[in-house]
């Protein structure tokens, strides 16, 4: 075969690409093989584009793909350029939607367990983080994430968790996400440095108005009992700020002198009456209401109506600041609670960071 045959296999795949015969074309000479293609495009001019391109594809012995080439450069400097690639389609990013939440109960120091789970340009990532609502966001971790994985996850979370878990709807997560945050604001702080990764995905956001709720006298009396659930066991006042009140009920009851039984037991109460207004002022009855509120959906969501409606009347009664608080039921367990504690401190039978109610203490 000479430059001849390559030419009109060259004009007979112009005509139909079907009929283009890259191994007929290989089999030229090197020098039949330029001839061929010159005389291809200089007859053709731009028409013969789509054969010389095609000829530098993929699987194309390597010496037609350079021939190929050399006559689009020829072409290329009489001004016969190649028409500019299509633009690849535009590819949206996924916005990141969370798809799946969780929420731990609350503890007694206000901390809860969060987590979201994102769907996402990168797949599934799950977010992971600690919030308190005094201080803010605590702990953050977490990354992608299969769905096997995540069922792993939850069931050994579930296995180990002291605190009730539930999942929930993702928009009631993000929303305990944004208090944390707007914490932060308030306190002039920032979160872990982990966060930041996390950071695009939440917002600040002032809590919710707590519900309008009555708080029936019955139920207000019956909700120091939920101190005696298992997730309630660390719900009490900072043991630190009545040590010296836990001092004074020891001496009281230690006490050598005759006193009744009634002295005493009246003395014991005037002492928690007494740290029941001193450390249950207005901002610090919120908290408790708001905890007391966060425990009201899981119970609800747990099945257990009675304790719902129990955290719900307590939740309204320390809201209510025309209510007196020194008599509340629920109050006066977490003072009698947190100077019990104290005194234990005091005499040595546990540790104070055993007890600590700040947040992030053990």
């Amino acid at each position: 075969m000479d430059a001849a045959d390559g030419r009109r296999a060259l004009d007979a795949a112009l005509a139909d690409a079907a009929r283009l015969d890259p191994a007929l074309l290989a089999a030229l000479t090197s020098d039949a093989l330029d001839e061929a293609l010159r005389g291809f495009a200089d007859a053709h001019g731009a028409a013969a584009l789509p054969v010389l391109q095609a000829l530098t594809a993929d699987g194309i012995p390597r010496a037609l793909r350079r021939a190929a080439r050399l006559a689009l450069y020829r072409l290329a400097q009489h001004g016969v350029q190649p028409p500019p690639p299509a633009a690849r389609p535009v590819v949206e990013r996924r916005p990141d939607r969370a798809e799946r939440a969780w929420l731990s109960g609350v503890d007694g120091s206000g901390s809860r367990a969060v987590w979201v789970l994102f769907d996402g340009a990168r797949g599934l990532e799950l977010c992971s983080l600690i919030v308190n609502d005094e201080a803010g966001v605590m702990d953050v971790a977490g990354g992608e994430i299969t769905k096997k994985r995540l069922e792993t996850e939850l069931a050994a979370l579930r296995a180990s968790q002291k605190l009730p878990w539930v999942e929930v709807e993702p928009v009631r997560a993000l929303a305990v996400v944004g208090e944390a945050l707007a914490a932060h604001l308030a306190r002039g702080t920032t979160p872990p440095a982990g966060f930041a990764r996390w950071e695009r995905r939440f917002a600040p956001g002032d809590p919710e108005p707590l519900p309008a709720r009555p708080a029936e006298p019955p139920l207000v009396e019956q909700a120091a009992a939920l101190l005696e659930l298992p997730e309630m066991a660390g719900w009490f006042l900072e043991p630190e700020t009545v040590q010296a009140d836990a001092l004074e009920l020891l001496e009281t009851r230690e006490s050598k002198l005759v006193v009744s039984d009634q002295v005493k037991a009246e003395r014991g109460e005037a002492i928690v009456t007494r740290v029941v207004e001193r450390e249950l002022d207005a901002a610090a009855r919120r908290r408790w209401a708001r905890r007391l509120d966060a425990m009201v959906f899981i119970f609800e969501a747990t099945g257990r109506p009675e304790q719902a409606a129990q955290a719900a009347a307590a939740s309204a009664a320390l809201a209510d600041e025309t209510q007196q608080i020194a008599h509340q039921p629920f109050a006066r367990a977490l003072a009698l609670r947190a100077v019990e504690l104290a005194g234990e401190v005091a005499l040595g039978k546990i540790s104070a960071a055993e007890v600590s109610r700040k947040p992030g203490a053990p």
